[in-house]
């Protein structure tokens, strides 16, 4: 999408954009009820700025908004709107061992049983073995650090999707 097209649509459709790009409900309405934005830097700064609002409940609704990583028949099936997305950005599990597959599927449970929410992690550019590690070096954290952790890191996510899908033309 463009920016002039992002500026002239319907707030439906906005809010339907920036839906794909975080699923917190709260930050959607924000970012749609910011516009028009007058450049790409604009909505970024937004992004930034309405997250920095959002509170743990919209943390875990944005982080709802994805599939545990490397579980790409759930983000086929579930999350249909950020599908490509998540499919790019988890690309580093394609080629990954069995084990190390196994690993990040148990652990992954693990976490979630643990904190009551998927791991989340800025993926993009990391590989299946990299990505476990910070599984590994973060899952014993208290459910507060993991909270703070994994927004920052749904920030990063957001500010790539938005950085890649929105065109200054």
């Amino acid at each position: 999408m463009t920016l002039v097209e992002l500026n002239q649509a319907s707030t439906a459709q906005r809010a339907a954009f920036f839906h794909s790009q975080c699923a917190a409900q709260r930050w959607v309405e924000r970012m749609t009820q910011s516009s028009p934005f007058a450049n790409k830097e604009a909505v970024l700064n937004a992004a930034r700025e309405h997250w920095a609002q959002m509170g743990e409940a919209d943390w875990r609704e944005a982080f709802d908004g994805h599939p545990m990583i490397g579980n790409l028949e759930s983000l086929r099936a579930k999350y249909q709107s950020s599908r490509d997305h998540s499919s790019q950005e988890q690309s580093g599990v394609d080629g990954a061992s069995d084990e190390t597959l196994r690993a990040l599927a148990e652990e992954n449970q693990t976490y979630f049983d643990r904190h009551g929410f998927i791991f989340i992690v800025f993926a993009s550019g990391k590989g299946a073995d990299q990505m476990l590690d910070q599984l590994r070096a973060r899952i014993n954290n208290s459910t507060g650090q993991e909270l703070k952790l994994a927004a920052a890191q749904q920030l990063k996510i957001t500010l790539l999707r938005l950085e890649t899908q929105l065109q200054e033309i």
